[in-house]
């Protein structure tokens, strides 16, 4: 059982303007925040794991494969392994990734 209080999670730094803080995790899965200063930019990236992301608050230009979309607080998307995505804070934002299987460069 894990039991994480985000209170007593420190944000790591994840580019400028952007902060990310891993929350619970165990066995094959990951749940992190990630908080964006307007502006602030989630460079485009793939990874080998599966990736579901919540809107929670503000604002974003999604780039998702050749696609962009303005998503905003409330809206969520999939991304499949290796698919380049990324991201640009229109506002002040925050997003919530879950991850499977979990990202092992994220806990060291």
């Amino acid at each position: 059982m894990m039991i994480v209080k985000r209170a007593q999670v420190a944000a790591t730094p994840a580019g400028a303007g952007v902060e990310r803080r891993v929350l619970a995790h165990q066995g094959s899965l990951m749940l992190v925040e990630v908080s964006f200063a307007k502006g602030s930019v989630g460079a485009v990236h793939t990874h080998p794991h599966e990736q579901v992301t919540y809107v929670v608050k503000g604002s974003l230009e999604l780039q998702l494969g050749e696609e962009k979309q303005v998503i905003k607080a409330g809206d969520s998307y999939y991304v499949a392994p290796d698919l380049p995505h990324g991201v640009v804070a229109l506002e002040e934002a925050v997003l919530i990734d879950i991850f499977s299987p979990q990202r092992e460069d994220f806990l060291h």
